[in-house]
C-alpha cells in the first residue's frame, strides 16, 4: 500500500484530498499542516509521494519541493494549485516537482495523478541498472492503444535515460512524466480522437468513450511511432500518431500561469516545463521532444 503525506495548512483542504486518497484501496494518507511538519515526518519515515498545497505560512510548497529533492530525491512531490499560485506552481515544477493538480479539480484528477506518478516512481526505483557505455542508441517502438502497453514503454524509456546518467533522478522522473504524457496525448487525443474537455464533466463519460474506441475502428487499429535517439549529451524523442492532427496555436498557452488552472492542456505546460527542446509538424499528429544532460550530473543516479 502506498502512503500518501498530505501537506496543507487549511484544515478542510486537508481533510478534502485525504478523503479522495483514502477512498483508494492502494493508498493510506498521512497529514502535515506545512513544509516543517511534513520534513520531520519523513524523517521518521518516509512516504511514498507528497502532495502539498503551495501557500503555507512557515515553510511553503515551493521551498517544500526544493528540500524534498536535495533531502529525500526517490519521493515525488505532487502540487495542488489554487487560483493566484500559478506563478509559484511553475518555479516549483522548474525547482523539481513531478505534476500538479488544480483544487478545483481534486474529486476527478487527484487520484489518478498521484497513481500515474507512482507508476512512473515505481519504474524509477525498480528499473534502475548499471550506467552501460553508449555511444549513440537509437531505437523505434509502435504502441497500441492499452495502458499497460504504455506504462511498460515509459518505464523501459525512464531505464535507458537512467543508463545514460543525463539527468539526477528528480530530472529522470520529471522526463518520464513528460513522455507519458505525449505518449497518451498521442494515443488518447490523437488516435482515439479522445476531448479532453469531456473529463472535467466528472462524470465518468472520458472513461466510457475511451473503453468503446480502444475496441471500435478505426481508432482501435491505429498505431504510435515513437523513435527515440539517446547519446550522452541528449535524448530526442519523435512521437507520431495516426490521428487527424490539431494546430498547437489553438490552444492556451500552457506556458501562461493564467492557464495553469485548467486541466485542459496541462500535459502539453509539463512537456514544455521538463523538456528542453519541443516542437510539432505542421499537420500537428508529431511532437519531436529534446533533453539534454545537466552539466551537474555524473553517471545514473541511485
Amino acid at each position: 500500500m502506498a502512503q500518501v503525506l498530505v501537506v496543507d495548512d487549511s484544515p478542510i483542504d486537508r481533510r478534502v484530498a485525504g478523503r479522495i486518497i483514502e477512498k483508494q484501496e492502494a493508498f493510506t494518507a498521512r497529514y502535515a499542516c506545512d513544509g516543517n511538519e511534513a520534513l520531520a515526518l519523513m524523517a521518521e519515515e518516509l512516504p511514498h509521494i507528497v502532495v502539498t498545497d503551495l501557500l503555507m505560512p512557515g515553510m511553503d510548497g515551493l521551498e517544500l519541493v526544493a528540500q524534498v529533492r536535495k533531502l529525500h530525491p526517490v519521493v515525488p512531490v505532487v502540487l495542488m494549485t489554487a487560483h493566484g499560485s500559478e506563478e509559484t506552481a511553475v518555479r516549483a515544477l522548474t525547482a523539481g516537482a513531478a505534476s500538479y493538480v488544480p483544487k478545483r479539480s481534486l474529486a476527478t484528477e487527484l487520484a489518478e495523478t498521484i497513481e500515474s506518478v507512482l507508476t512512473v516512481a515505481r519504474g524509477a526505483r525498480d528499473e534502475r541498472r548499471v550506467f552501460e557505455m553508449i555511444t549513440e542508441a537509437s531505437t523505434s517502438y509502435r504502441l497500441g492503444p492499452e495502458s499497460a502497453d504504455l506504462t511498460a514503454l515509459v518505464r523501459h524509456l525512464e531505464t535507458e535515460v537512467g543508463r545514460l546518467g543525463l539527468c539526477d533522478h528528480a530530472e529522470t522522473l520529471q522526463v518520464s512524466i513528460a513522455v507519458r504524457e505525449a505518449l497518451v496525448n498521442a494515443v488518447e487525443h490523437g488516435n482515439l480522437e479522445l476531448d479532453s474537455k469531456l473529463k472535467e464533466r466528472g462524470d465518468g463519460s472520458y472513461e466510457a468513450l475511451r473503453i468503446e474506441r480502444r475496441r471500435e475502428r478505426p481508432f482501435c487499429d491505429r498505431r504510435v511511432q515513437v523513435q527515440a535517439t539517446m547519446t550522452h549529451e541528449a535524448v530526442t524523442w519523435v512521437i507520431r500518431d495516426q490521428g487527424k492532427g490539431f494546430d498547437p496555436n489553438t490552444l492556451p498557452d500552457p506556458t501562461d500561469p493564467l492557464n495553469l488552472d485548467r486541466v485542459y492542456g496541462r500535459g502539453l505546460l509539463l512537456i514544455r516545463t521538463f523538456m528542453d527542446e519541443v516542437q510539432h509538424n505542421e499537420m500537428g499528429n508529431e511532437i519531436t521532444m529534446i533533453k539534454r544532460k545537466n552539466p551537474g550530473t555524473r553517471g545514473e543516479q541511485g
